[in-house]
């Protein structure tokens, strides 16, 4: 059972301290454990004590500072470097100061950490752990005092909450609002059903008119046609991975109906963003026509999940040109990685319906995309792909998947590469039909300098 006192007593916190320094296993930690502690309380320390170097890395703290959460509560939260992006969207300086933030299912509190000193934000949930969670957190990223936290925080639902929030003389008012529905159904799973969402996304939307702005966080899959129109929708990741979707409302919709997806590095620095007016025409097309481009891809032995783009809304089909390129995952998310493709290289085409990869005539921008030069190409077959190999001497190889389900791993066990070189090798689609696509990487090239926000032409800083 959760104990936020034990936790952050100072006996348990020096403890850990110490086993830190010393550099204690688990069984040590276990032995010194049970001299002062019940089994119970003993194990809620040892699990705790497995979340700190997670929670420090992830919020960017200091290897001796402690902050209050459970395995779940941690695993829900903005990391550090999308919380500080995303601290941008809000009003800042003179503009915020008096202004107050609700932050509905506030969990442990992750998207308060990094706003903007001179707003006040106020955590709201069903669940008292988790606000003990807010409080602790609150004290030591925001620095607010321990003796007016209870002041931080309302025990109750965030849709009866919000329903005070314009009234100013109300104890409860509050200017704007931030709010993750999202909730995992089992602990380290999410939720399948991208329209299970708690408060549903419809609450969220009525949650909004009673706020001056706000921002909620949704399934980076969700349908975008069910997003109202005025919102601006935000697609928000790395150069590896798409992590949240933001939908903002009211005042903090600085572009409304249109879409951004935005790249940043480690620390919360934009490396990128691309912006487009809103396509009802794409977003028109029905569930059960997007379903046959969904698929269930291998990148690198892991699976991933993309909604990609289809040969209809985006790109024409055609064979295979002199680049094979990989659009990053915040493009493929937000659908914009043809358009964006297109205004660089009118040439750009998918090979295969649904299958997000591109090629074309010349290297397409990065960091928008990873381009590969072609070498050659044959059908997936044990002997076709270890002739090529052959011919190209490849000994290094990095295997690649989009519409072909094998192991990586042992595939290329199975392949034996012998050689000097080495290359990465695609085994994808052409038109429908298996193809190995062998190719060297090409050095990223710049992106081109930034563009108009609109239906044409991106916006790329």
């Amino acid at each position: 059972m959760f104990n936020a006192d034990l936790l952050t007593s100072a006996k348990v916190q020096d403890f850990i301290k110490l086993a830190t320094k010393k550099k204690l296993d688990a069984l040590q930690v276990s032995t010194q454990l049970a001299k002062e502690f019940s089994n119970e309380d003993r194990a809620a320390i040892m699990d705790y004590m497995a979340l700190v170097p997670k929670f420090r890395e992830k919020f960017g703290i200091e290897n001796t500072a402690f902050l209050l959460c459970d395995k779940l509560a941690l695993e829900q939260s903005t990391a550090q470097d999308i919380g500080r992006w995303k601290a941008n969207l809000w009003p800042s300086g003179p503009e915020a100061v008096g202004k107050t933030v609700h932050d509905l299912c506030c969990g442990m509190g992750g998207d308060s950490f990094f706003l903007p000193k001179e707003l006040t934000a106020i955590g709201v949930d069903l669940d008292e752990n988790r606000l003990a969670m807010y409080r602790y957190n609150s004290s030591v990223m925001r620095g607010v005092s321990p003796e007016s936290s209870n002041a931080h925080t309302i025990l109750g639902d965030v849709r009866e909450v919000a329903t005070h929030s314009n009234a100013a003389s109300d104890a409860q008012h509050a200017d704007y609002f931030t709010i993750d529905p999202a909730r995992r159904a089992i602990e380290g799973e999410n939720q399948r059903d991208l329209r299970n969402l708690t408060p549903t996304f419809e609450e969220v939307n009525e949650i909004s008119k009673h706020y001056k702005g706000g921002m909620a966080k949704i399934p980076p899959g969700y349908p975008i046609c069910e997003i109202p129109r005025g919102t601006e929708i935000l697609y928000i990741g790395s150069r590896t991975d798409c992590r949240e979707c933001l939908v903002l409302f009211g005042e903090l919709a600085k572009n409304p109906d249109h879409v951004r997806a935005v790249m940043v590095d480690k620390t919360g620095n934009e490396i990128a963003n691309w912006t487009f007016a809103r396509d009802e025409k794409r977003e028109a097309r029905n569930e059960s026509e997007q379903s046959q481009y969904d698929h269930n891809y291998e990148l690198e032995g892991r699976d991933r999940v993309y909604r990609t783009s289809s040969s209809e809304s985006d790109l024409p089909l055609g064979g295979i040109s002199k680049f094979i390129a990989e659009p990053a995952p915040v493009l493929l998310r937000s659908h914009l990685f043809g358009v964006v493709a297109l205004a660089h290289d009118e040439t750009t085409h998918l090979i295969s319906p649904g299958i997000a990869y591109v090629t074309s005539e010349k290297p397409l921008p990065a960091p928008a995309f990873a381009n590969y030069e072609i070498l050659e190409s044959s059908e997936i077959s044990t002997g076709a792909v270890r002739a090529m190999l052959k011919s190209h001497d490849i000994g290094k190889l990095t295997l690649k998947l989009r519409g072909v389900k094998v192991d990586p791993d042992q595939e290329i066990k199975r392949l034996k590469p012998k050689g000097k070189n080495s290359a990465t090798l695609f085994y994808t689609r052409l038109d429908g039909e298996k193809i190995a696509i062998l190719t060297n990487s090409v050095k990223e090239m710049p992106a081109s300098a930034g563009m108009t926000s609109g239906g044409a032409a991106p916006k790329n800083q």
